[in-house]
């Protein structure tokens, strides 16, 4: 396939990392669009061109623009997103981008669904989905009535935990809308559920007639923030009522390729609830390639229309580690040396960004990440 080129939008992501390298593997010609030389694409030996994104915001009007430009001039075979809002570029000028490339991204009407929580947990609830119960069309904090305290307040779109709340009272919530900004339609209002059992993933991938063909179930064993953010340590599970659940939910909004889907376990009745959606690959996404699932190929499958490879089988057990973030829930948390599994095991683990045979994008990763850590850190405070 080496005259199939693929772009990867954006670069900055480290699960832009496995794709590339499984994009080459399959013979394509694969451009990452970056915003930084530090970038882990940018410095990836699977990224034949790096092209740097000229406008220093996230201005999205400026980023679609230069976008469209590349896509017009270099005749991309495929575009890839790898964040929710590459995603949403992608999907919202889908039309247009269709007339130059094909796009891994769904349509506008079905991406919105999917980026929006309140919406999400709609669908879950009119359809007996597993979800935290949630209050809907809230317009005025007085309309939340008759619920019990502590509940979760959080953005109805957004990521990693950022403007996560968990609000112990009626004063408290007052307060949090009297005294800001926050408009409160931007918000989800939910059921709090005790965070004393673990946290999952389910990596999934629909083909054009809606059926899953990949469905990949992880835990997240330790996160950070250790009150609320990315995992550090996931590992591939076995769990049929959670593929059950996702299953329906894609098949509710008429999902088309790859999702990734977050959820946690009740331990007040055993199930595990739908969170949220995300609507593009996991940061995670490399425990799926280590698993034995290709996801890069199933992605080129369903663009040019073709039969869908079925993964039935995962192997289970695999771990995959963000050394950078573990070092630092060890630094901060109680439990650090009653970890299951060990902190200080590595057993079956890869690490998230590192390879021998790509070994630099850990180092700009970790030179990123430290440059970064006070603005990330504010964001989810």
């Amino acid at each position: 396939m080496g005259s199939y080129k693929v772009l990867i939008f954006e670069g900055r992501a480290r699960q832009s990392l496995p794709l590339a390298k499984a994009f080459k593997k399959m013979g394509c010609d694969v451009t990452a669009l970056c915003e930084s030389r530090l970038d882990v694409s940018y410095v990836s030996r699977y990224v034949d061109h790096k092209v740097l994104r000229t406008g220093k915001n996230a201005d999205e009007t400026e980023i679609t623009e230069e976008l469209l430009h590349l896509i017009k001039s270099e005749k991309y075979n495929l575009v890839v997103p790898t964040t929710d809002f590459s995603a949403k570029i992608l999907s919202k000028n889908k039309e247009e981008i269709a007339r130059y490339s094909k796009v891994a991204s769904n349509e506008w009407s079905v991406y919105k669904i999917a980026a929006d929580k309140n919406m999400t947990m709609r669908v879950c609830t009119e359809n007996g989905i597993p979800c935290p119960k949630t209050f809907f069309d809230i317009d005025d904090i007085s309309q939340i009535k008759g619920i019990t305290y502590p509940i979760v307040v959080k953005p109805s779109v957004g990521y990693g935990a950022i403007g996560f709340h968990i609000v112990n009272s009626e004063e408290e919530l007052r307060h949090l809308f009297n005294n800001s900004a926050k408009n409160v339609n931007d918000f989800v209002f939910q059921e709090y559920i005790p965070q004393t059992d673990l946290q999952y993933e389910c990596a999934m991938f629909m083909d054009q007639n809606n059926k899953p063909k990949t469905a990949l179930v992880f835990s997240k064993n330790r996160w950070f923030p250790v009150n609320g953010g990315s995992s550090t340590l996931n590992i591939t599970v076995e769990r049929p009522d959670i593929v059950e659940s996702c299953t329906r939910l894609l098949q509710a909004i008429n999902w088309r390729g790859a999702a990734d889907i977050d959820l946690i376990q009740d331990p007040r009745d055993g199930k595990a609830k739908i969170m949220e959606i995300n609507p593009r690959v996991s940061g995670s996404v490399k425990i799926a390639f280590i698993s034995g699932v290709d996801l890069a190929r199933q992605m080129i499958e369903l663009a040019e229309d073709k039969v869908v490879t079925e993964y039935k089988e995962y192997e289970k057990g695999w771990r995959l580690r963000c050394i950078q973030t573990d070092i630092l829930w060890f630094l901060k948390s109680k439990n650090r040396f009653k970890a299951k599994p060990s902190w200080f095991s590595w057993k079956k683990t890869r690490e998230q960004i590192f390879s021998w045979s790509d070994p630099i994008p850990w180092f700009a990763f970790t030179v990123k990440g430290i440059k970064n850590y006070k603005s990330e850190i504010k964001k989810r405070s």
